[in-house]
């Protein structure tokens, strides 16, 4: 495990602490609901993510086992460059311009609060609905299976991994709790501004993804 891996999963993690469900509803949730809730939703998310991420890890893990001298070889760098790149330019068709010219507001997402079963359900919803988008997180969990993590390497550095993604919330928690009546209004802004780029915040994380993508092939091929 070298310290270029753990940067590029920190690289991913932060861009995956952005996602609507571990930031923006949250963020929501801060000023809606009730602290309890909040605290109950963010678990589930939690290990919803760690579950998925063990599962695919064990699930990848054998197919490496079988095809990992193919994965390695040089023409699935080669997609995988091809793959890096098409992500990057996909990101562009999320710019607001562009949205703007073909008409049509950027929708907002409003989550329904309630109490424990409710923030269970919507924590399940979310990781749901946006694991199989989540390029950063599946980018992170094919890195980690491609290279050769044993489980007593990679189970930590998953649950940190998404521990990472979490952190955005957990510091506006403790900034909430020592400058509550501050934070406030600045959260109200938060939300209306995170519902309404939520689309923007997509293309962003596309196009990280495929950056990095991209330069983990191209070192595999020319400079390795």
């Amino acid at each position: 495990m070298t310290i270029g891996l753990l940067l590029t999963l920190a690289a991913l993690a932060l861009v995956d602490s952005t996602s609507f469900g571990t930031l923006g509803i949250p963020v929501y949730l801060l000023v809606a609901a009730p602290r309890p809730g909040l605290s109950v939703y963010l678990v589930t998310l939690a290990a919803f993510y760690f579950l998925v991420g063990v599962a695919l890890m064990l699930g990848l893990s054998t197919v490496m086992e079988r095809f990992g001298d193919v994965l390695r070889s040089d023409p699935a760098y080669w997609v995988q460059l091809v793959l890096g790149v098409g992500l990057f330019a996909l990101s562009f068709r999320f710019d607001p311009k562009r949205r703007a010219k073909r008409g049509g507001p950027e929708r907002r997402f409003e989550p329904r609060v309630g109490g424990p079963r409710t923030m269970v359900l919507l924590g399940l919803s979310a990781g749901a609905l946006e694991v199989a988008t989540m390029v950063p997180y599946l980018a992170a969990i094919g890195i980690m299976t491609s290279s050769g993590l044993v489980a007593a390497q990679w189970v930590p550095v998953l649950a940190a991994y998404v521990l990472v993604m979490f952190l955005p919330p957990l510091a506006l928690i403790a900034l909430r709790a020592v400058a509550g009546a501050w934070l406030e209004p600045k959260l109200e802004r938060l939300r209306g501004w995170l519902s309404r780029h939520a689309t923007s915040a997509a293309g962003w994380a596309l196009a990280i993804v495929g950056f990095l993508l991209a330069r983990d092939a191209a070192a595999q091929l020319f400079f390795h």
